[in-house]
């Protein structure tokens, strides 16, 4: 009897090592898989009338946690938005959604796109496949152009 009691006590513990390395490394995993759009999105947008154009416009104001990610290296997964007809260019949008979901199609926010240079001007082909990059991130000072985000020194890391 207590030789089952010391295999059950032991099988018992196995199966609770087991079970705690299967979830560290699940939590590690998802840590690693992490990207920053969620960083970037923490932006509060005002509306506010501008009688000069007789429209509505929208005010992004960024969070302080997010400005202190200015010129700090950030990686994003996202689609690549063309902004010529190239096959390959070092200089483009890019958005956490597909072009179809994208901000200059009016269906997200524009803390869900960024503008990407390429580091050293390198020419990244066209995809319409979900890639990863990692930069420098610029906040904007100006936002006037609808651009809350630059990412400079972009390079593919997938």
């Amino acid at each position: 009897m207590s030789i089952q009691l010391l295999y059950l006590y032991s099988m018992s513990r196995m199966i609770k090592s087991i079970s705690l390395f299967f979830v560290l490394s699940c939590v590690v995993f998802t840590m690693q898989a992490q990207d920053s759009w969620h960083l970037l999105a923490q932006v509060e947008i005002t509306k506010s009338y501008d009688p000069e154009f007789g429209i509505e416009t929208m005010i992004p104001t960024i969070s302080k946690s997010t400005h202190e990610l200015n010129g700090q290296t950030v990686v994003l997964k996202g689609f690549i938005i063309p902004l010529t007809g190239e096959v390959e260019q070092s200089h483009f949008m890019f958005s956490k959604f597909p072009q179809n979901m994208c901000f200059f199609c009016g269906k997200a926010g524009p803390e869900s796109a960024i503008q990407v240079f390429m580091k050293g001007g390198k020419k990244l082909p066209f995809t319409s496949e979900k890639i990863i990059l990692q930069g420098r991130l610029i906040i904007q000072n100006d936002t006037s152009s609808g651009l809350l985000y630059t990412m400079e020194d972009g390079e593919i890391i997938n």
